[in-house]
């Protein structure tokens, strides 16, 4: 009992960790608008991810060379769409929306986990997780229409807010998908998926920079690439993989509702955003909906 709550604390502390990241990741693409396009964004960030990783996960990659091989479409779906999708989707959101309203949509991944482990995979969901989902689905619902039902009934929503959706859909599907995650060294796991981003984004990122919109990385666009690929890119995935493990994809995807509190907090500090009386009510209803959800596993 005393190691199954070791086990249990130990992945709350790595999926907090993973949840401040994941904040702060929201507020460097901010920071980054201006300073270097979206798409080269995601780009730059998964390739120097993956080289930063290779040194220490070469002699993994080469014992798990036959599972990478025989599991590479896998891998690099969860790398393109899990990694290079996410990263694409929320980039380019940032620059028509605000970081609180992209950290506080996030909450909505939790929601696609549950959806996907109980249709695809018939994994049991008890009713409480079903309120607390359904508490953060409202919290998402007042961000997006800036406490005003009526823009959800029209679909008045703008471009950043739908790219948000996408988003949420990619990070979903990927998180509740990781059951099927190949027996392999955890760091092999992270640098395969790296890279994977890194070559599924190199089409994108060429036809972004080929066009008008396209904008080489300034110092501030380097700074940013660097900070993405270490903290919220090598470090808290591999905290929200291991985390994932330890307690399952529906107890750790609750700990996505913990993005808008850091990333609301980051957000008013370093881009001076401003918390209006909706994200309060929609905050509150994040932690209630994962305080709730959370109890069924205690």
């Amino acid at each position: 009992m005393a190691a199954r709550t070791h086990t249990a604390w130990l992945a709350y502390a790595l999926l907090i960790a993973t949840a401040m990241a994941w904040g702060a990741n929201a507020v460097a693409g901010k920071l980054a608008v201006g300073h270097i396009s979206p798409l080269l964004l995601t780009h730059l960030r998964w390739g120097l991810a993956a080289l930063v990783a290779l040194p220490f996960a070469w002699p993994h990659l080469k014992r798990d060379a036959p599972v990478i091989r025989r599991h590479a479409a896998l891998l690099a779906a969860y790398g393109g769409v899990g990694f290079g999708g996410f990263n694409a989707a929320l980039y380019t959101a940032l620059n028509h929306t605000s970081t609180i309203n992209v950290v506080i949509e996030q909450a909505a991944m939790p929601g696609v986990i549950f959806a996907l482990n109980f249709l695809v995979l018939r994994q049991r969901t008890r009713g409480a997780q079903l309120v607390g989902f359904a508490m953060t689905v409202v919290g998402v619902a007042v961000t997006v229409s800036a406490g005003d039902p009526a823009r959800l009934l029209g679909l008045d929503l703008n471009r950043g807010d739908a790219l948000m959706l996408v988003a949420i859909l990619c990070y979903g599907g990927y998180t509740a998908a990781l059951r099927m995650k190949p027996q392999m060294h955890w760091l092999s796991f992270i640098t395969v998926l790296c890279a994977a981003a890194w070559v599924v984004s190199m089409p994108f990122a060429a036809w972004e920079l080929s066009g008008p919109r396209g904008l080489w990385p300034d110092l501030q666009g380097w700074a940013v690439v660097a900070f993405a690929a270490t903290m919220p890119g090598l470090v808290a995935q591999s905290c929200f993989i291991r985390g994932t493990e330890m307690i399952g994809s529906n107890r750790a995807g609750l700990f996505i509702n913990l993005v808008p509190i850091f990333g609301t907090l980051f957000s008013m500090l370093f881009v001076g955003e401003v918390l209006h009386g909706y994200h309060v009510v929609a905050l509150a209803l994040v932690l209630g909906g994962i305080g709730l959800a959370e109890r069924c596993w205690a």
